[in-house]
């Protein structure tokens, strides 16, 4: 199926073969895929994306085995996206690819190891989405002709503006200067493909998120009812499973944020994909009620679950082991199995130890003495 068939029927401003703008390397098309389904593949076939079902999202893996981990979390990301992206008739293979991607540079243990191996590097910055990037552009080598996996340059922009236009790019000049031989406008907005692949990692962390502090009795379904988001969308005597409860939210959060961008794509009349990068508005988003509301959610998780001592417990012990692995690869480089020479030694060992399992992680630090 020739793929300007496939994607013949998506709106005017959606990303499809008109305004595809190509790869950095040479390479052929498909005869029956279409591109962005191509970088859907890429990214599910590589090491990085297998590696995610042994990367925290809050709890270790090891804690029970119904608990999201970054792959699971991957995955919710973009079946919300892709139901998005269909009602609004825009590209679901990029919201797709982007959403399986977007994670991808985690650290073990989670933000706590992003916050440790950040402070390692000192001033040369360390953040998990650049590092998204650098696997996709740089680490992943399963090419013979070149490195990364040669993504849609659609898709790199895409990622590039994971959590909208970049107002500061000083921080690629180290991680990743690369990124500057794409030509991309930092400060304009990303597709709509990219904009709802943001939000529908919003929905998704924190819909699974109160599924597993419920389950893991950090509160119960009658706190979250003193919720005022809650409390006006359910009454407090709401009284059904965990599961009920999070599968009625999900819903009401793509509802909302399929009708307002719904209004917000008719209000600001975009008919072509060059009115969505120039326009000045985020397009894709959630109404002024479901936003305060989920800033409460926010708040509410941030207080019962992130700030849980046992959460808070084992943060610290992760924060030690990122360290140690650090300090230990400074003094054996010659134990990193791969380094880019054009990097400096502690970029390298940060890509070594960032591409790690929490597993993989626990068992070398377990071995250092």
């Amino acid at each position: 199926m020739d793929s300007k068939f496939r994607y013949s029927n998506l709106a005017s401003f959606a990303s499809k073969d008109d305004n595809f703008l190509g790869r950095k390397y040479p390479y052929s098309s498909s005869k029956y895929r279409g591109e962005y389904q191509r970088d859907r593949d890429r990214i599910i076939h590589c090491n990085s994306f297998r590696r995610l079902k042994f990367k925290t999202q809050v709890f270790v893996y090891y804690e029970g085995d119904h608990f999201r981990t970054r792959l699971t979390h991957s995955l919710e990301v973009s079946q919300i996206a892709r139901s998005v992206a269909r009602c609004l008739s825009l590209n679901e293979d990029l919201s797709e690819a982007l959403s399986l991607a977007h994670d991808l540079g985690h650290t073990p243990f989670g933000h706590a190891g992003e916050d440790a191996l950040a402070n390692c590097l000192n001033n040369d910055f360390f953040d998990h989405n650049i590092q998204s990037l650098r696997i996709l552009l740089l680490l992943e080598d399963t090419y013979d002709q070149h490195s990364g996996l040669n993504l849609s340059i659609n898709c790199i922009d895409g990622l590039l503006k994971h959590n909208g236009h970049v107002v500061n790019s000083d921080a690629y000049k180290n991680q990743l200067p690369e990124i500057f031989n794409y030509n991309l406008n930092f400060l304009q907005n990303g597709s709509l493909e990219a904009q709802i692949s943001s939000l529908s990692d919003d929905i998704a962390y924190n819909c699974h998120d109160i599924d597993d502090g419920l389950r893991a009795n950090f509160f119960r379904i009658n706190e979250l009812m003193e919720i005022d988001f809650f409390n006006t969308l359910f009454g407090k005597n709401y009284n059904s499973k965990p599961s009920t409860f999070v599968r009625n939210l999900l819903n009401i959060l793509v509802t909302d944020l399929i009708e307002t961008s719904m209004e917000n794509i008719k209000k600001n009349n975009i008919k072509s994909i060059e009115e969505v990068y120039k326009n000045n508005s985020i397009l894709i988003d959630f109404s002024k009620d479901v936003k305060n509301g989920l800033n409460q959610i926010k708040e509410f998780l941030k207080v019962k679950m992130y700030n849980h001592p046992s959460v808070t417990k084992w943060n610290l012990k992760s924060e030690e082991i990122i360290i140690s692995l650090f300090n230990f690869f400074k003094n054996h480089y010659d134990k990193i199995p791969r380094k880019n020479n054009k990097y400096s030694k502690e970029r390298n060992i940060a890509d070594y130890i960032s591409g790690m399992t929490d597993k993989y992680a626990l068992n070398i630090y377990n071995n250092l003495n």
